[in-house]
């Protein structure tokens, strides 16, 4: 992620309270995508008392979109302002609330200097990042997904249908080896990177892409693909290969921050905030 939209010295700071949501309601469409759920129903969070709390700064950026980008009015958007204002009201903070924007490389040492209470812009877990902050239980996870020609015609099971194809994928990433090991004896062609697959794919040079289902469903509602393709069989989840998912980070010790995250998320989820949320951002679904 880099900062393209922000200089080092830009510095947004948007209350939250002034931000409308305006989550869209679905379509007729929308009632065929799946509405991944990633919380267990016997999980109990009970909201903490943030009386005392000063305020919550979540720390974003601007170049991650639909999580996080500036839109045609010059407003910090997306999926993660939206849903850090959901968080606050279900908090019963919302005074309290701020929502600020800062290049990716200054985040870490906003969140260390006291400068913001959490971060809410796509930091992957993994033990490094562990061993620095605290984590609130995961909102989103994003699969990996083929996504074939038209014509292809793969279906369930994909092992068996992929028997004379060939897959495009990402030379180095977590999906080529994930393809490797699952997908062993299948046809492989690698590429240095996921726009050359899709011309490939495009182009009828391939059968399919295997990558995570987030490029792919923005490249299958985008202009270049021109209905050329879809996605084929299911999501594919993997904590080795594509990671533990997206989760908000807290300084290390604050456990009032993580149990009222975690209590916010599981309640949006249960309302179906989550789900208009999900919908807004991800018309074409990701699962």
């Amino acid at each position: 992620m880099n900062a393209r939209f922000l200089n080092k010295n830009l510095f947004v700071i948007l209350a939250l309270c002034g931000f409308a949501m305006a989550v869209s309601t679905g379509s007729a469409r929308s009632q065929d995508i799946y509405i991944p759920n990633f919380w267990d129903s016997n999980e109990r969070y009970v909201r903490p008392d943030l009386g005392s709390l000063p305020r919550l700064r979540f720390l974003t950026t601007t170049d991650f979109p639909p999580f996080n980008f500036i839109d045609r009015r010059k407003r910090l958007s997306g999926f993660h302002v939206d849903l850090a204002r959901a968080i606050c009201v279900e908090l019963e903070i919302i005074p309290k609330c701020q929502i600020q924007a800062l290049p990716w490389s200054e985040l870490e040492f906003a969140l260390v200097s006291g400068d913001g209470e959490a971060l809410i812009a796509g930091t992957a877990i993994t033990p490094e990042t562990r061993a620095k902050y605290d984590f609130s239980h995961s909102y989103l996870r994003i699969p990996g997904r083929f996504i074939q020609r038209n014509e292809t015609g793969l279906v369930e099971p994909l092992f068996e249908s992929l028997a004379d194809k060939t897959v495009g994928v990402v030379a180095g990433s977590g999906h080529a080896q994930y393809f490797d090991t699952f997908f062993t004896g299948r046809s492989v062609q690698s590429f240095p990177t996921r726009q050359l697959a899709y011309n490939a794919l495009k182009a009828g040079e391939l059968d399919a892409v295997f990558t995570d289902a987030l490029s792919a469903s923005f490249w299958l509602a985008s202009v270049n693909a021109g209905d050329c393709c879809r996605f084929a069989g299911g999501p594919y989840i993997s904590d080795k290969y594509f990671g533990y998912g997206m989760a908000i980070a807290v300084p290390k010790a604050r456990t009032d921050l993580v149990t009222g995250l975690n209590f916010a998320l599981k309640t949006i989820n249960e309302k179906g905030i989550f789900r208009e949320l999900y919908l807004k951002y991800f018309p074409l679904g990701l699962f």
